[in-house]
């Protein structure tokens, strides 16, 4: 009788990217490309391309919390992430979901990409929400993947930086009680793309070469969706972040065209050259001029 392989299972809870490149359709393309089997339930749905956004619509709270209940019931998933969710109505019902105890995450972990403000500046969340998200998410969060501007807001703090990244992931530790992984890629003045880890223990300094004359689009999703897999592959916090790491240096480095644009490359990630990660100590980086 043949052997059927048996994959683990992680779940996406995110807004839906038209043109292919982010949300959920990024966050299913990483988890398979890992080996994990993806299921979604969809936030939000956005009208996009990679050039820009024509609309976008929420969807129903009921309907969300249909979705995360017929997941759960046949397919409970290792590792959760969220990306957009869009209104402070949509985080509330999340949040609600994993509070209440029929549903709660047991031996599973809940990454939040923090969809707060686009790479372009462009803040994506209403005060009320980004409040919801800070109140009744964060705290449940096992991780929280905050750009550059998104992390100046949750610490209250500016970055310019290396040492500011490590501040602010203590700061976020210490006021959301969640671990955090505070990305430094847009850093200035900065030789390679850098980022901090910390879990109120483990302090890593993540740091990979900058790819050159390649725009993409997605890469926060693919990132915290890569460290989810990891996550539901049975790795720990600190080496699902090295792995989500290493999988989005890749998956840049080997970005292809579709018509006038780039995209990143999921199945390059598969096997990748470790990036630099190692505990950090001091303020000296080497990472910056």
């Amino acid at each position: 009788m043949k052997s059927f392989p048996k994959l683990p299972i992680a779940l996406t809870i995110a807004g839906s990217d038209s043109g292919g490149g982010a949300g959920i359709q990024a966050d299913l393309k990483t988890f398979a490309a890992l080996g994990v089997h993806g299921t979604s339930a969809i936030a939000c749905l956005t009208a996009q391309n990679p050039k820009t956004v024509l609309g976008v619509e929420s969807c129903s709270p009921k309907m969300l919390r249909q979705q995360m209940e017929a997941v759960f019931a046949e397919l409970p998933p290792r590792a959760v992430k969220t990306g957009m969710l869009f209104s402070a109505e949509n985080i509330s019902v999340v949040a609600k979901f994993f509070q209440n105890s029929e549903f709660k995450i047991q031996n599973s972990k809940l990454v939040v990409d923090s969809v707060m403000v686009s790479t372009s500046g462009a803040r994506l969340l209403k005060p009320t929400a980004e409040k919801a998200l800070k109140e009744k998410l964060l705290p449940l969060a096992t991780l929280v993947t905050p750009n550059l501007d998104e992390a100046e807001i949750l610490a209250r703090q500016k970055l310019r930086s290396p040492e500011d990244l490590r501040r602010a992931a203590r700061e976020i530790v210490s006021t959301y009680g969640c671990a955090a992984l505070v990305k430094g890629g847009h850093l200035k003045g900065c030789r390679a793309a850098i980022d901090v880890f910390f879990d109120g223990e483990t302090e890593l300094l993540l740091s990979a070469p900058f790819v050159r004359g390649v725009s993409t689009h997605g890469t926060g999703c693919t990132y915290s969706a890569a460290i989810c897999a990891a996550l539901a592959l049975g790795h720990d916090l600190p080496a699902a972040v090295e792995i989500g790491k290493n999988f989005i240096t890749e998956a840049i480095a080997s970005s292809y065209r579709i018509g006038k644009h780039f995209a990143l490359n999921p199945l390059a990630g598969q096997s990748t050259a470790p990036a630099s990660a190692h505990p950090h100590h001091g303020d000296a980086c080497g990472c910056c001029h």
